[in-house]
């Protein structure tokens, strides 16, 4: 690591969340919690300042080849601090056609090309890859609730993985063959701990500190002219492997094969690897119900069919839960007090409030294989394959 990598890293450990934390605490205290103008001057203009000295020593280091992790932490800690910039509206893509951070839009756009991701910060530098120094990861302040989020969504993203990971083994072996009913168990099991951390994520965490102290670090911003979404949870392969080989999500619908251009450079490049190969591959309900009309009879088929069937209706239980659970208590009725301007800007991903909760709504619905007649999901073929066992 070289010694500028050390320094920023140190400051975004330090004083940057001592900043941030101090600014939240300042913002929560008044009537209107997401006014953030003529707040705390003096506090971020030292954020913007402090950090701008390790920026630049950084773009003018240039490429230190230390390899892809090292890179890939150094754009982690730039893309916090163009985030926390972005929470305090020193910069605003709706009122600019380029970033005013030209230093670190140069830093950023080199580290990203180089490495072959979004050069902003994603949802894993804040979760699967967010290295802990003597028990403590990076994140943007010292709130309770922000380490809440952090850690419970960091356990439900890899519980995702061991689901998709156990029902990328069967692809190999075959649905058939007597050890997928265990990785069938598997990725049930882990789907089990996907819904256990939501609901712990529903009952414990503040609707008004996330709302108006976490998610806002998390909006969209500009690196150099093009504007960046904000960092979504679903930011990694698991979840899209698993629509994918459950065949509840087809590659080949154009709503859902947005969704995967939309965050594959959001995503590792191992992970990005998975995704395509997975894309490649026949999904386990066709196979079934390829099956049935021969094999409905076997013990093969009604012990494995019926095991994948409660790994489906999991992974719809676990959609709905944050569909109807989380997004619905954390993001769409505290909104509801905002004024028209505020709530243009809540959503990460760019779009106003209401496109992204219909978009939400198709997405927790193809997962959840829902009856609808507007668009196409799984009901009616996973219904079929119910209706051949005993």
């Amino acid at each position: 690591m070289s010694r500028n990598v050390e320094k920023f890293d140190g400051w975004i450990r330090s004083r940057f969340a001592d900043f941030n934390t101090e600014l939240e605490e300042l913002y929560f205290a008044q009537k209107d919690r997401a006014n953030v103008e003529s707040v705390g001057d003096e506090l971020k203009k030292a954020i913007y300042e402090e950090g701008r000295k390790f920026v630049v020593a950084l773009r003018d280091e240039g490429n230190t080849d230390e390899g892809f992790d090292r890179a890939f932490d150094v754009l982690g800690d730039l893309g916090l601090w163009l985030a926390a910039l972005r929470r305090h509206e020193l910069t605003n893509p709706a009122k600019e056609e380029k970033s005013p951070f030209f230093e670190a839009s140069a830093l950023g756009m080199h580290i990203g090309a180089s490495i072959g991701v979004a050069p902003r910060f994603a949802t894993s530098h804040l979760s699967t890859h967010n290295a802990a120094i003597n028990g403590q990861p990076k994140a943007f302040t010292w709130l309770k609730d922000e380490k809440l989020f952090l850690d419970y969504n960091t356990r439900g993203i890899f519980a995702y993985k061991r689901a998709a990971d156990a029902l990328m083994r069967i692809v190999p072996m075959g649905v058939s063959h007597p050890v997928a009913h265990t990785l069938f168990q598997d990725a049930l099991n882990a789907l089990g701990d996907v819904a256990r951390w939501n609901e712990v994520l529903f009952s414990e965490l503040d609707i008004d500190r996330f709302f108006f102290s976490v998610r806002p670090y998390y909006k969209p911003y500009r690196v150099g002219r093009h504007e960046y979404r904000g960092a979504n949870a679903g930011d990694f392969s698991g979840i899209n492997e698993i629509d994918l080989l459950t065949g509840l999500c087809q590659a080949n619908d154009p709503y859902y094969s947005q969704i995967l251009v939309d965050k594959m450079l959001f995503m590792r490049p191992e992970d990005q690897a998975s995704l395509r190969d997975c894309m490649r591959r026949r999904n386990f309900l066709d196979i079934f119900l390829e099956y049935a009309p021969a094999a409905k009879g076997e013990r093969w088929f009604q012990e494995n069919a019926a095991m994948f069937v409660k790994v489906v209706e999991a992974h719809g239980k676990t959609a709905q839960q944050h569909h109807d659970m989380l997004v619905s208590r954390f993001i769409e009725k505290p909104s509801v007090a905002l004024d028209q301007g505020k709530l243009a800007q809540v959503t990460a991903s760019g779009p106003p409030l209401p496109v992204l909760l219909r978009s939400l709504e198709i997405l927790r619905d193809l997962r959840a294989a829902a009856p609808r007649n507007d668009i196409h999901t799984r009901h009616d073929d996973l219904e079929r394959l119910k209706s051949v066992l005993a």
